[in-house]
């Protein structure tokens, strides 16, 4: 299979997923749904994160193919009260310069990709999403040595091979 079929493969498994995830996403609904609901349509979680009063955020990462994560919010009542898509413009707003490799872990999940450079102190975080239209974008956080932002970017996705 050449390069071109192959990018055609993995185009239709990115579509399919995001198919399905939306199809498990229609099935449930804010205070009615319980955390057996939330697990059976999408597994378990990649982790879970506790919130104050008693509720827990459940991740759902779809990187490095997918270009969505999922937070999933039950409440301390044991149903679903929040379902958020997190790789998004607004959230990557949010990452400012200072904060800590946690605090952007638990805002948008699981990097699809983590790199070092030890020459210069630093380290990239990418999560892959799209800007709502046709253009597959790439979102990096850099981390000094401190484990803090030092400065985001977000930019077009270069195919494999360029363009």
């Amino acid at each position: 299979m050449g390069r071109w079929g192959a990018a055609v493969v993995a185009a239709l498994a990115v579509a399919s997923l995001g198919g399905c995830d939306l199809q498990r996403i229609s099935e449930l609904q804010v205070g009615t749904s319980t955390e057996a609901d939330v697990r059976s349509r999408f597994g378990e979680p990649e982790r879970v994160w506790d919130e104050p009063g008693g509720a827990r955020t459940f991740e759902y990462n779809r990187q490095p193919a997918g270009a969505v994560n999922y937070m999933i919010t039950i409440g301390p009542d044991g149903r679903l009260s929040a379902l958020r898509q997190v790789l998004t413009p607004a959230e990557f707003a949010q990452i400012t310069p200072g904060m800590t490799v946690n605090e952007v872990r638990r805002r948008l999940g699981k990097p699809m990709k983590t790199m070092s450079f030890a020459l210069k102190g630093e380290t990239e975080w990418d999560w892959r999403w799209n800007d709502g239209g046709t253009r597959p974008m790439i979102f990096t956080a850099v981390f000094g040595g401190d484990g803090r932002v030092l400065r985001t970017a977000s930019v077009e996705e270069i195919p494999q091979g360029g363009r």
